[in-house]
């Protein structure tokens, strides 16, 4: 009986996903949560510090804050279609949700974290701010020379596309597995 004990507890055991899944489960909610707060936690010290249209040189010439409320898209695209803008978003949040189950790579949890943290951000403006339900403008207050005016939403947005275009010419599916390969075995755990 003792030799039996011992040779399972000299087998090695395989490890379990549960604690793996919780992790990258825990990377994709913390980054969601971490944008989303940020985004707000800075809109709401904007809006209470600055007055709309006020610039505060940063960093001159390469960084100003400069508050605007934005109805459009970045560099004020679809202005007279905000209501078209919360739609997308919403939708981009349940199709980020609807991806989380398949995650099996901590670089995809990072990127659809931040995806869906920014998506909801902007969000919130849309739906929360003046001048009515839907129709909310959002707030943006980071400028860079000779480009849009953001926010830290939209820099979680785009930080996120960045990932997800790399991770996608790398050929690592949101399961980890690479792309192209017969065998979807052997997953990607970078």
């Amino acid at each position: 009986m003792t030799d039996e004990l011992a040779a399972d507890a000299a087998r090695p055991t395989p490890s379990s996903p549960r604690p793996r899944r919780a992790v990258l489960l825990s990377l994709f909610g913390g980054f969601a949560v971490f944008a989303y707060v940020l985004d707000q936690l800075t809109k709401l010290w904007v809006t209470s510090t600055m007055v709309e249209g006020e610039r505060i040189p940063v960093l001159p010439p390469l960084l100003h804050w400069y508050f605007i409320r934005n109805s459009g898209a970045a560099f004020s695209i679809g202005e007279n279609v905000t209501w078209v803008f919360s739609i997308i978003m919403a939708g981009v949040a349940v199709a980020i949700l609807l991806q989380v189950r398949r995650l099996g790579s901590a670089w995809w949890s990072l990127a659809l974290g931040l995806l869906l943290g920014g998506a909801l951000g902007n969000l919130t403006d849309r739906l929360f701010r003046e001048p009515s339900f839907g129709m909310g403008h959002v707030v943006d207050f980071i400028q860079l020379p000779n480009f849009a005016i953001f926010n830290i939403a939209d820099s979680a947005v785009v930080s996120a596309v960045a990932i997800i275009c790399i991770l996608t010419i790398r050929g690592i599916a949101p399961d980890g597995t690479r792309l192209g390969n017969a065998h979807k075995d052997k997953p990607d755990h970078e």
